[in-house]
């Protein structure tokens, strides 16, 4: 099975993913703000089993932290970012390059402004092996994880992947994710519902975006053509 070549060109596939995964984050999203008790019990389990097994484990700690910090970063993520828009606006793909962008601004904006809408307190512990600063829902870590991931894994159908870069790609961004997930939880400074929270709301940020782009354009790259020059010998 291989994947296509090019994206499908109509939008209502991304317009629905984007509202599911939008949909299912505002539910989630009330869940947290009126502290629904099975919410916030399963919340408590995981943590607190997490962190117990943390403190006795030190090296796994500090693997966890250098994935969190280095590897997974929401700056690592941007980088990666602004590296695709660079090339993508060296190539003459300005409109994506821009847009691109924009999505990425985008998540932070929507990610900042629910941290300070929501004010939820991270995970605190007599014991702790890490620490964050800010609110915890939803996590700034996975959100940026997700939407970066998500517009790459696009740009790569877009422009024809073969199959075993788009396979290799595939799985390494849903390494990335449930990895960077996995670390903030581990390390004991997010609640589940808060890592679930930023895959939602990533995935929600992605597919709408790329479906405005989808409906605009039709899905293609919208690089600039360069004007053909008259073959020799022909008038």
């Amino acid at each position: 099975m291989h994947p296509p070549s090019r994206p499908a060109h109509g939008a209502v596939p991304l317009l629905v993913t984007g509202l599911v995964c939008a949909a299912l984050s505002a539910v989630l999203l009330s869940l947290v703000v009126v502290r629904w008790p099975p919410l916030i019990s399963a919340d408590a389990t995981v943590a607190e089993a997490l962190h117990r097994d943390a403190v006795g484990e030190p090296g796994l700690v500090h693997l966890n932290r250098v994935l969190t910090d280095w590897v997974w970063d929401p700056w690592t993520m941007r980088a990666l970012t602004a590296v695709a828009v660079i090339a993508l606006w060296w190539r003459g793909a300005r409109l994506l390059a821009v847009w691109v962008a924009v999505t990425s601004a985008v998540t932070t904006l929507v990610q900042q402004g629910l941290k300070a809408f929501v004010g939820r307190e991270r995970p605190r512990w007599p014991d702790p092996v890490d620490s964050a600063n800010y609110a915890a829902f939803p996590s700034g870590h996975v959100m940026t994880a997700a939407v970066t991931c998500g517009l790459l894994l696009w740009l790569l159908r877009l422009h024809g992947a073969q199959a075993p870069l788009w396979w290799g790609s595939l799985a390494l961004a849903a390494v990335s994710v449930t990895g960077v997930a996995l670390t903030r939880l581990y390390l004991g400074v997010h609640w589940l519902s808060d890592v679930l929270g930023g895959a939602l709301l990533g995935g929600a940020v992605c597919a709408l975006s790329l479906a405005a782009y989808a409906h605009r354009t039709g899905g293609a790259p919208s690089a600039r053509r360069r004007p053909c020059r008259p073959v020799a010998g022909r008038r």
